[in-house]
């Protein structure tokens, strides 16, 4: 590996000091990321109306629904490489990550072209009010052209994170959210490009991060990157164990919210870009629970692999901590706050109010949503991929869509927040009950190796 590498050692010292200093890089990455989000939205609600800003949301809400299924096997990405870290098995570290090279890349160029042929009748199957269809159509298949660029720089992000180096990252996502500011008013207004121009500067912007990434990450870190192959037997059986269960688990969840917005959709233009800004907004709630959920898993990962268990159960105490009082302060900030951000994104007040409501009911429900976040981490981290996909078919499916659909009957658009935060209590519960009382500490994800390594040492 390359001798600029700056990476954490979480196998010994202070947990807490390290969570944080290791989390602080992910979670402004992730607060980057929001941003290249919510400036989007800001350039196209302004320049050129809620409308517009109603069709973006549709159609982030599909491209994460495809994409779903890669950014799943992607997590399994950083369970293998903390572990191979963690065991100190460099040539298990190169063997794996281009098994995840070959895997990952040719299942972004699949998805991307039948996301593109697909998309009209996705659009007509949501439920798309006809007067932002063609819009939402044009932005969706834009974006599914350069779809194996959003992946490919947040692949990288996440094995830089597996082997502890959570500030690199950092460099690619500044890169693309400051191209994305500049190319965003440019190709809108500036070429007339409208909503189409819009999907440009994202494409444009996450070609070059992912580019950047590249280059930096071969030449400065050393990654040991080799030409995509596909990878020897039991290392593509290893991808497909953990990364199937993971894949289906990122598109229950992203499936769950795709079908929320079919609740929002049926209540017209106004909730769909109120919903939609929202969700900009709610994102950025959202932060601190992703934050930790990522670091937990490479912080956990690493310690599975050290074989240090006391840790891990000390990371995922601390985690509960630190998630609990962040939430707590921004949940506030945003109840508070909830119409002047309201504001920022849209003009008509009809789509403020409902927005700012929204956000005020569901502003104090996130704290038990970085329950589930930090422990899924920690189970994740063990490869135990198959429990959390089923811990996420029940948050997703059995509470957050049916409580979101019943409330939303009985109190129409205001039921919706309701809905989905009571989910959160509730899935918090089963989280914690799974982590305490169930199985995942007895998986071991490399058990062919060790079995083939004990046939060799007993035949010497």
């Amino acid at each position: 590996m390359g001798t600029e590498n700056k990476q954490m050692d979480f196998t010994e010292g202070s947990i807490m000091r390290k969570m944080i200093l290791f989390a602080t890089p992910i979670f402004l990455g992730n607060l980057l990321q929001s941003s290249y989000q919510i400036i989007d939205s800001l350039w196209v609600g302004n320049l050129i109306g809620a409308d517009a800003l109603g069709a973006v949301s549709i159609s982030a809400t599909i491209i994460f629904t495809i994409l779903s299924f890669i950014i799943g096997i992607n997590s399994a990405t950083l369970t293998v490489l903390s572990q191979r870290t963690g065991a100190n098995d460099s040539e298990g570290l190169t063997t794996s990550l281009n098994a995840f090279v070959f895997v990952l890349g040719t299942l972004s160029i699949f998805l991307g072209v039948a996301g593109y042929i697909l998309s009209p009748y996705i659009l007509s199957w949501m439920g798309t009010p006809e007067s932002i269809f063609p819009m939402a159509l044009n932005y969706l298949r834009i974006n599914f052209i350069g779809i194996i660029f959003l992946f490919g720089y947040n692949f990288i992000g996440t094995i830089l994170r597996a082997i502890g180096d959570s500030k690199t990252p950092l460099r690619f996502i500044f890169l693309a959210v400051v191209l994305n500011t500049i190319l965003d008013p440019l190709f809108i207004a500036g070429m007339d490009l409208g909503m189409e121009g819009a999907a440009y500067a994202t494409v444009v912007s996450q070609g070059s991060a992912f580019l950047f990434g590249i280059i930096y990450s071969i030449i400065k870190k050393g990654l040991p990157f080799t030409i995509p192959t596909p990878p020897p037997w039991p290392e593509f059986k290893r991808i497909f164990k953990l990364g199937l269960p993971s894949g289906f688990s990122m598109m229950a969840i992203s499936g769950g919210v795709l079908a929320i917005m079919t609740v929002v959709t049926s209540f017209g233009e106004t909730v769909v870009a109120g919903y939609g800004a929202a969700q900009r907004i709610d994102s950025v709630i959202m932060i601190p629970a992703t934050t930790l959920g990522s670091a937990i898993t490479s912080m956990a990962g690493q310690n599975i692999g050290a074989d240090k268990w006391h840790r891990v159960s000390d990371i995922a105490k601390s985690g509960l901590i630190l998630i609990f009082s962040v939430s707590l302060t921004i949940g506030l900030f945003v109840f508070l706050s909830a119409g002047l951000l309201m504001r920022m994104f849209v003009e008509d007040q009809a789509t403020i109010d409902f927005g700012a409501a929204y956000l005020r009911m569901i502003a104090f429900f996130y704290p038990f949503l970085g329950i589930n976040f930090v422990l899924n981490g920690i189970v994740r981290s063990s490869g135990a991929m198959f429990q959390v996909l089923i811990l996420n078919i029940i948050s997703f499916w059995v509470l957050r869509f049916p409580l979101a659909w019943a409330f939303s009957s009985l109190y129409e658009e205001n039921g919706i927040a309701i809905g989905i935060g009571l989910s959160f209590v509730v899935s918090s519960i089963i989280a914690a009950a799974y982590y305490r009382l169930g199985k995942w500490r007895d998986i071991n994800i490399f058990h062919d190796e060790k079995k083939e390594t004990d046939k060799t040492g007993g035949n010497e």
